[in-house]
């Protein structure tokens, strides 16, 4: 059971302000509590791990802070500490480059599944014609450090989004609400005449202490001597939330982490990378313009590929100061109106998608291109084997023991002579699924493909399981076919009654997820060199065109490595 956060230091003390009246709401603080995306007083962060996979490296060996390492994956670097980043190394240099600007340099390659064992290890001869890499490693830490975050906030006013294996976002609202009804009792009052329209009360301080953060200049038009309204006070109590929570993790598992936070999603995910490593910055409303106006927007959240590539061309620049100059009949004119009407938003940093406690991943896949080609069933075996021993750690995470998530179908693709060919099953229902169960299938889905015959060499071999289902109750006993408490009480009511009830106990365990309109789900593929893929339904929330949808692909417990394809 999570407890509520330590108590945070009060801003500074009650001065003469100037002006009387807020220009926020008691409807504004009201939706404050609900997680509302249209909230002006909404809080988001994005905390960010700081060269994930090098941290992780350097705890694993127990390498000082300042020694520099880079993570190895065959003859390329993934990850660069930021020791090794100060003297001139980066993701894409060659190694023997690398070697030769640092000579202390530690080059730590990632662990590997090796063809005929079952297990992931850390090997002193890793070679890409036997070895798949894992990253096993990185997502265990991931996890540790994901409890962490969830354990330093309250566990009923948290509301957490794994985006990435090394970043979150976190909505903080509904616990900012708590502390400002806490500091603040004259919040606690209701509104004049019982009219949530009214406007509150200007906050009861004149200045607000920001300690280390790095704060961002405010626009032109505003002034650091103007009084703070309800969402400086809002921004700074989520400022302090989050540096409790990069506190923690640090003590508890001496990672060191970078952290945006803003009134969305996109601004807070700007911010965490403006201050790297180990930095804090805070985006107030009244900085955003500012603060944009220094990027590219092609830099900016779901504005890069293609469409930003278009949008770059059109204007002749990349700089958001210059889009910003564009009327939105212009943007809607070349780009179509819902793609111009969200760019011209998109620029001036409106963003109401939501904080999504949960991102389903839609379907896994484990794949190895082989180098050279394998030639016989023996060896297809021995990397089905290795398959299925990822795809089901990964099933573990995903709930499948608890009966949480369970998927439908297990796929195997496989490539000889530039020709791919592929078979689906089913996988049983009413039992558990397990290693054996998993590698039987798989192995069946092979002999089908291979009795076709013209089968080797076989250039590309791949597992998959998708179709998932959730609160699965096919391989559980006979309890689940029973009908209890209040739902069999509902049953002798109403057909509505037992449907709401049904709707409820379903909530109540996780599994329904909030219905978004299609054309706003995209797809997210993660790509990780010969590792597992996720392929995840994010953000359904962010209103972005569609045209871009196609374009969008998302850094999700994947390296940043070119994939062995």
């Amino acid at each position: 059971m999570s407890s509520p956060p330590r108590s945070f230091r009060e801003s500074s003390p009650p001065q003469a302000l100037g002006r009387r009246w807020s220009q926020f709401t008691y409807r504004h603080l009201s939706t404050l509590a609900s997680y509302s995306p249209s909230c002006p007083l909404r809080v988001i962060a994005h905390i960010d791990l700081d060269a994930f996979y090098a941290q992780c490296e350097m705890r694993r060996l127990e390498i000082p802070d300042d020694q520099p390492l880079a993570v190895q994956q065959w003859q390329g670097l993934i990850a660069v500490n930021y020791p090794a980043r100060d003297r001139g190394i980066g993701r894409f240099t060659d190694i023997n480059e690398a070697k030769k600007l640092c000579d202390n340099l530690i080059c730590q390659h990632v662990a590997t599944w090796r063809e005929g064992e079952e297990n992931w290890a850390y090997r002193d001869d890793p070679m890409v014609n036997t070895d798949k890499v894992s990253l096993d490693p990185y997502r265990m830490q991931s996890r540790k450090i994901l409890s962490v975050i969830k354990d330093s906030l309250p566990s009923n006013l948290q509301k957490v989004e794994k985006a990435s294996i090394d970043e979150v976002f976190l909505d903080l609202s509904a616990q900012v609400h708590t502390i400002l009804l806490e500091r603040f009792p004259e919040l606690r009052n209701p509104p004049p005449h019982n009219d949530p329209a009214e406007k509150l009360p200007m906050p009861s301080v004149a200045a607000l202490d920001w300690q280390a953060d790095a704060l961002v200049d405010l626009d032109d038009t505003e002034t650091e001597t103007d009084d703070p309204d309800w969402d400086d006070v809002a921004i700074l109590i989520g400022s302090e939330i989050v540096r409790d929570v990069r506190a923690a993790i640090h003590a508890q598992l001496k990672y060191t982490c970078s952290a945006g936070i803003a009134s969305n999603k996109m601004l807070s995910k700007l911010g965490s990378g403006h201050k790297k490593p180990n930095g804090q910055t805070v985006v107030r409303n009244r900085a955003i313009r500012q603060f944009l106006s220094g990027f590219k927007f092609t830099k900016i959240r779901n504005l890069g590929g293609k469409l930003g590539d278009q949008v770059a061309q059109m204007v002749g620049t990349e700089a958001v100061g210059d889009l910003l100059l564009v009327p939105v009949e212009q943007l809607k004119l070349k780009l179509g109106d819902d793609t111009g009407v969200w760019i011209y938003n998109t620029i001036r940093g409106i963003d109401t998608s939501e904080v999504n406690s949960r991102v389903q991943i839609k379907s896994m896949l484990s794949a190895k291109s082989f180098r050279p080609s394998i030639n016989s069933v023996e060896q297809a075996l021995r990397w089905l084997k290795i398959f299925v021993g990822d795809i089901f750690s990964r099933l573990v995470e995903e709930g499948v023991l608890e009966n949480k998530r369970r998927p439908r179908t297990i796929n195997l693709h496989h490539r000889h002579g530039g020709q791919t060919r592929s078979r689906q099953s089913p996988i049983p229902q009413g039992r558990p699924i397990d290693k054996d169960t998993l590698f039987e299938l798989a192995k069946n889905l092979l002999n089908q493909i291979v009795l076709e015959g013209n089968v080797w060499p076989c250039a590309n071999l791949s597992l998959s399981v998708g179709g998932f289902d959730e609160g699965v109750t096919g391989n559980m006993g006979i309890g689940a076919f029973l009908v209890k408490g209040e739902e069999a009480q509902s049953l002798k009511r109403s057909p509505w009654a037992s449907h709401r009830a049904g709707y409820m106990r379903l909530v109540s365990h996780g599994a329904l997820a909030h219905r978004k309109p299609v054309g706003l789900r995209t797809k997210i593929i993660t790509a990780a060199s010969d590792a597992a893929w996720t392929v995840s339904v994010g953000d359904p929330g962010m209103l972005r065109p569609r045209a871009s949808a196609k374009a969008l692909f998302h850094h999700q417990e994947a390296s940043t490595s070119l994939d062995e394809y």
